[in-house]
């Protein structure tokens, strides 16, 4: 490999890939039909985001050195890109043909595989995610793949030991942390404590990878969900709150109007107390701060939050305002009540809106 070759190389691996590109390019000007050099700014173009140049660029390299593995992973991983997912096969099988002792050509196509609809061509892809972790079980992606594929076809316990693997080899693979996140949640209610890690996941998930937007969508979910289960708090305050101050406002005094109007208020506080020590418990500090990001960010979350926030004011000045004509309140009231239940199902649908879209090949 020439200098300029070299220091192309090593721009790119340090994220540098604009001027990668030029240094490769550079390098094609003096020695146009050098397959590595022409991967190499294939690549490039490819991380830029410009997949129909860079197919054009391992095109050229294939016309080179029609055996070229590099060249032929390259071609299948811009053809994924392009979302042409028959000729992606294609590539990824012819991969395996060539190599079929190297773990990566495996993993291609697996990893094409595992965008099919069709449930044995995801039996397939787990099978090749196998046979990539056979061929090297220090691979981190393999062992990723493997969650991946097992996850797609509901074997979770599979798929859970495949992410802490992955995690084990590679702490910073910001994919792994995200989908066993997932696999947390979905055992949030059997398993204690599971919750708090599956944040902790999609935390640690964004923080590795500025651009992932399905983490930050999994952080959103489970700022609106806190917000949402308070929804249950807020209504039956409210509840106790108008059942509890009635009879104050109807002008009944001693026992008949005191009892209710303790009762309520001890349902009021209890309520909002027992909710308090609970998020408390389910988020620790070190998760509080993210979450409030993502909340402030998120309209679907805020809209949640302000409609239970103004039904609780509403109930907590309820009691404390007896004195007032019930006219004064109840023209706020109902109104608040429907409100957080109309809040809940339009938020919930906003919410789901921006979940990002999977891509799916055949």
């Amino acid at each position: 490999m020439s200098p300029t070759l070299d220091r192309a190389d090593a721009l790119f691996d340090v994220g540098r890939y604009e001027q990668a590109a030029a240094l490769a390019a550079q390098h094609l000007a003096t020695v146009p039909q050098d397959a590595a050099a022409l991967v190499l700014l294939a690549r490039c173009r490819h991380r830029l985001g410009r997949e129909q140049e860079a197919l054009e660029s391992v095109e050229a390299a294939l016309l080179a050195e029609p055996d070229s593995l590099p060249a032929w992973l390259m071609r299948t991983h811009i053809l994924l890109a392009l979302k042409s997912y028959e000729e992606a096969e294609r590539s990824a099988r012819h991969s395996v043909e060539l190599a079929p002792g190297y773990w990566g050509s495996h993993y291609a196509l697996g990893t094409v595989l595992d965008r099919s609809v069709r449930t044995e061509r995801r039996r397939e892809a787990y099978d090749a995610a196998r046979t990539a972790v056979g061929l090297a079980p220090e691979e981190s992606d393999a062992h990723f793949l493997v969650g991946l594929t097992a996850q797609r076809n509901g074997d979770h316990r599979v798929a859970r030991q495949a992410y802490e693997t992955a995690l084990r080899l590679d702490p910073e693979s910001s994919e792994a942390h995200n989908n066993l996140s997932l696999l947390h949640l979905r055992g949030r209610w059997l398993r204690p404590g599971a919750w708090t890690k599956a944040a902790e996941g999609f935390v640690e998930s964004a923080a590795l990878d500025m651009n992932d937007r399905q983490a930050r969508y999994n952080l959103e979910t489970m700022a609106w969900g806190t917000a949402a289960g308070a929804r249950w708090v807020a209504l039956l305050g409210f509840v106790a709150a108008s059942i509890g101050s009635a009879p104050l406002r109807t002008g009944s005094s001693g026992a008949e109007a005191a009892v209710p109007y303790v009762i309520g208020a001890l349902v009021l506080v209890a309520g909002w107390a027992g909710w308090a020590v609970w998020i408390t418990r389910r988020v620790p500090p070190r998760l509080r701060r993210p979450l409030l990001l993502v909340a402030r960010n998120c309209r679907p979350v805020l809209a949640m939050a302000v409609a239970v926030g103004l039904l609780g004011l509403h109930s907590a000045a309820s009691l404390a305002l007896w004195t007032l004509d019930e006219s004064v309140l109840g023209v706020l009231g109902f109104p608040l009540f429907w409100t957080v239940i109309i809040t809940y199902w339009v938020s919930r649908a906003a919410l789901q809106r921006r979940a990002p879209r999977p891509e799916r090949g055949r």
